[in-house]
């Protein structure tokens, strides 16, 4: 694979969240993030078999409300510390926005998961889920 090849990543769910706007959002998690539901598209429904209410999962999802142009920034919006890199913090403007989320299942539903904490705003896209090993 050439390093500059472009390729497709299709969603296989959305997040359904109280969370509105970027302002509702926490920056991490454990910061006070509320239960959200990932629906799973039908085709993908499936793929749920073997997850099980309390287990741990990783979520990753297409931070669609992301600023792309961004390479630099505070971290933890810390206007008072230096300027660094997005790849050294977990800033979802960046240049391909993938957010990384863990959480637990509190529920599997038939056509997804509600999970907590998780936050990530209400129409999300959702990437994949991964079991945290």
């Amino acid at each position: 694979m050439h390093m500059f090849e472009t390729f497709t990543i299709s969603p296989v769910g959305v997040v359904e969240s109280t969370l509105q706007s970027l302002d509702d959002c926490p920056l991490q998690g454990h910061e006070g993030a509320p239960e959200a539901i990932l629906r799973i598209s039908p085709q993908y429904q499936q793929a749920l078999k073997g997850l099980e209410k309390g287990r741990s999962v990783m979520i990753l999802t297409w931070l669609h409300a992301a600023n792309r142009s961004v390479l630099q920034c505070y971290p933890r919006k810390e206007v008072h510390a230096p300027v660094i890199g997005v790849f050294a913090t977990r800033s979802p403007d960046r240049p391909n926005p993938i957010g990384y989320h863990q959480a637990v299942i509190v529920e599997v539903l038939e056509d997804g998961l509600k999970v907590h904490p998780l936050e990530a705003l209400n129409g999300t896209p959702v990437v994949d889920i991964k079991p945290v090993i």
